[in-house]
């Protein structure tokens, strides 16, 4: 039987931090506060685009899986802040790899776009209509956010990760996942000033809105939910779970599920407090660190959970494969930058009269 594992893992972080402190000079906020709500102490704001961060994290994981370019089928770009509309944001990260016999496309399940997309290249691979898939969960986040707003600035950052899937004929990848919506509740998290509804939109900055309560409640309540479905549907007890890698959105949201799961910290990954949310690119830079600690053993039961925008939820129960170490290493970083945190925001803000940054 054909299987779909997990060979390469990659990530990309830009080197801007972006801490609470320099929030506090922002909003009526404190580090106390933001720490104690979400667990959040700093995020990364990037001075390059999204697709420079995705090619990044895409050949780590490349040359962590040991594949050539050419034999990539398929590139997958798991986003919500694409660069463009058209082209798919995927078409720029295809070209720049130089993947030339790869198809590429954008998929947009907001904070679940990573498991959707592992998902889908899961089965992709599994049925044979691809054999190397890269995907790469990525987002500038820092584009769409007030920074006037405490509700959302404190909580959101910019990052990559990516994965490479490849066939196998031992036993790994999903065996059980959950892919859900309730459209209906779609407003509580959405970025206004964008897309095709709202004519008028080239002249108002996108940004995003939330309302906190009522996402957090449905958040809690989908994770869990789903985790625990997805693990029963793989044929595992709870006890059989080596790792959970949540999506890192809140921090009290993972602790709720961990709890639903009986996980004891050392069986749940956290990276939340040095990242924020960085929505599709959460769980595989988690992935990757997690890898990179030994926190994930050979043939490991991992799950996968997150929940977004959508309002969508997902999760994945997921066997690793047995080589947990890279088969090589690639010596290329993000381009450095002279500009400081203010002046990335003030580039990215003072056009729109959002911030009067000096």
């Amino acid at each position: 039987m054909r299987y779909a594992e997990i060979t390469g893992w990659g990530k990309a972080l830009p080197p801007t931090v972006l801490s609470n402190a320099d929030l506090e000079q922002l909003v009526d906020t404190s580090d106390e506060w933001i720490t104690s709500r979400s667990g959040i102490k700093e995020r990364r704001i990037s001075h390059v685009a999204a697709s420079d961060m995705a090619e990044l994290a895409a050949r780590r994981a490349i040359a962590a899986a040991g594949v050539e370019m050419e034999q990539i089928d398929l590139v997958i770009n798991a986003t919500c802040t694409p660069e463009s509309i058209i082209p798919a944001s995927a078409s720029y990260v295809q070209a720049k790899l130089g993947a030339v016999n790869a198809g590429a496309m954008d998929l947009n399940a907001n904070c679940s776009g990573f498991v959707y997309s592992y998902v889908t290249a899961d089965s992709l691979v599994r049925t044979g209509v691809v054999d190397t898939v890269v995907l790469v969960g990525v987002e500038r986040l820092s584009w769409v956010l007030d920074y006037t707003d405490r509700a959302t600035c404190i909580l959101f950052g910019d990052g990559a990760g990516a994965v490479v899937l490849q066939p196998t004929d031992t036993e790994a990848g999903v065996f059980g996942s959950e892919l859900g919506v309730d459209g209906n509740m779609a407003d509580l998290l959405a970025v206004h000033g964008d897309g095709t509804v709202q004519p008028g939109s080239s002249l108002v900055p996108p940004r995003i809105v939330m309302q906190g309560s009522d996402v957090f409640r449905r958040a809690v309540t989908a994770m869990a939910d789903a985790s625990e479905a997805v693990v029963h549907e793989a044929g595992w007890d709870l006890d059989d779970i080596d790792l959970l890698i949540p999506h890192q959105a809140n921090q009290r949201i993972i602790d709720a599920t961990s709890r639903r799961l009986r996980l004891d910290p050392a069986r749940v990954f956290l990276n939340i407090h040095a990242y924020g949310n960085t929505s599709a690119a959460t769980i595989p830079i988690a992935l990757t660190e997690a890898i990179e600690v030994r926190r994930v053993p050979p043939r490991a039961n991992l799950v996968f959970a997150a929940f977004g925008g959508g309002l969508t939820w997902a999760a994945a129960a997921v066997r690793f494969g047995e080589r947990v170490t890279p088969v090589g290493e690639v010596d290329d970083e993000l381009p450095g930058t002279d500009e400081s945190v203010w002046d990335l925001l003030a580039a990215n803000f003072k056009s729109f009269g959002r911030l009067e940054l000096e």
